[in-house]
């Protein structure tokens, strides 16, 4: 119906992932492509550049403002009383030149055991302009999405924390045009986050001190979505995030931090589907619905979506582990104030096939401090290409000190 609202649509349900053309050798495996798709999937994105930097890891690093995204129990090892951060994304510009992706987090300690937390993810689409079959204009639109959460976390011992964000979704894609006859309207969902974190404080690695987190995370468990009265339902992305970070403590100006995670969507893997002899689908007689050959129904219930993901591919076992997204990166922080971050990120090819060298810088100021990441595909004509990140942070009990040294 129009080229850019494709691109559009076509990134957002990918994940931002691009699919490349495979190899030889990967055409003639098995299993073929067969990507997992879910409504909003902006709720994926690194919003941060420090983690940004650290390939898009950050479970179990130590808690700052942007925790609620990557582990909601963190904000419980908090240092600082409050603080806060902003982040600016500017999102797939290898397709198009106005996706931005904005982020707010902030959060507050209640006391040594509380704290709670809030955050505003901002996606926006650019401008649009829609037009009918004969190409006539119907207007411009600038498709955007939110996400609104408060997190609360509690540390139940000295060494181990809970964590719990609930989240408001809205997706606004399509300002309400008619499309096939339908009447489209913005997706709405609302998703909780569950978490826990284990860290262990001056303990001693390789006769180091050192402090080690290990960290775990579902997040979006929620209603799926539709953008139509009467079209199915999407999940929206449920996603199992596993991890941890081992900081060393070489002395009293250098600390250097190795972190990994692993993440996987908890949603239904798309199954295969019988084709007779010309490649047209086979229907069921009693249902009308297309058979499946492998796999399994993924027209489910959220739940039993959540449990059947991990069994539920149709190239069974292999392509399971193929649905695992690896990442790690290391932090190097001179004196609190100065840190050099690098990290990668793997994607299976036939999961998306997001594959990329991270690196980034970290400046601590007395109250501010600004974190800046840039993203290195390693496949061609990646549209995450040049992808590059900006945290401006602010720390509030250093400022709180600063205005009380300026009183006296």
């Amino acid at each position: 119906m129009y080229k850019k609202t494709l691109i559009f649509l076509l990134a957002a349900a990918l994940n931002s992932a691009w699919a490349q053309n495979l190899t030889n050798q990967q055409a003639a495996d098995s299993i073929q492509l067969n990507t997992i798709t879910t409504a909003v999937p902006f709720l994926l994105i690194g919003p941060d550049s420090r983690h940004g930097a650290m390939g898009d890891a950050g479970v179990a690093t130590s808690t700052d403002a942007s925790a609620i995204h990557w582990n909601p129990s963190k904000l419980a090892f908090a240092e600082k009383d409050m603080a806060m951060s902003l982040s600016y994304v500017p999102w797939l510009r290898k397709l198009v030149p106005d996706i931005n992706l904005a982020y707010l987090s902030f959060y507050k300690k209640l006391d040594k055991e509380q704290t709670i937390g809030a955050s505003l993810r901002y996606f926006s689409l650019g401008n649009i302009t829609f037009t009918d079959n004969n190409g006539n204009s119907l207007g411009d639109f600038k498709p955007n999405e939110f996400a609104l959460d408060v997190a609360y976390a509690r540390k139940l011992s000295k060494k181990f924390a809970f964590g719990m964000a609930m989240r408001y979704i809205y997706s606004n894609l399509t300002s309400g045009i008619s499309v096939s006859g339908s009447d489209t309207k913005p997706g709405q969902s609302f998703a909780v986050d569950v978490s826990a974190t284990y860290r262990n404080e001056k303990t001693e690695v390789f006769g180091q001190d050192a402090n080690f987190s290990a960290g775990i995370n579902i997040s979006n468990i929620g209603a799926k979505m539709a953008y139509t009265a009467d079209a199915d339902k999407d999940f929206v992305p449920t996603n199992l995030r596993l991890g941890q970070a081992l900081e060393l403590i070489l002395d009293d100006y250098n600390t250097f931090t190795i972190v990994t995670d692993i993440n996987k969507l908890l949603v239904p893997t798309p199954p295969v589907y019988a084709v007779d002899e010309t490649g047209s689908p086979i229907l069921d007689p009693a249902t009308g619905e297309p058979v499946i050959a492998k796999g399994k129904d993924p027209n489910v219930p959220v739940v039993q979506g959540i449990f059947q993901s991990f069994g539920d591919a149709p190239g069974g076992f292999k392509e399971e582990l193929r649905e695992i997204n690896i990442s790690g990166g290391v932090e190097y922080w001179y004196n609190k104030q100065f840190a050099v971050r690098a990290g990668y990120f793997h994607e299976n090819a036939y999961k998306g096939n997001r594959k990329y060298f991270t690196a980034g810088l970290g400046l601590k100021l007395k109250v501010f401090g600004l974190d800046l990441s840039y993203l290195i595909p390693t496949t061609q004509q990646n549209p995450l290409s040049n992808t590059v990140r900006f945290t401006l942070r602010f720390d509030f009990d250093a400022f709180k000190e600063q205005q009380e040294a300026e009183g006296k």
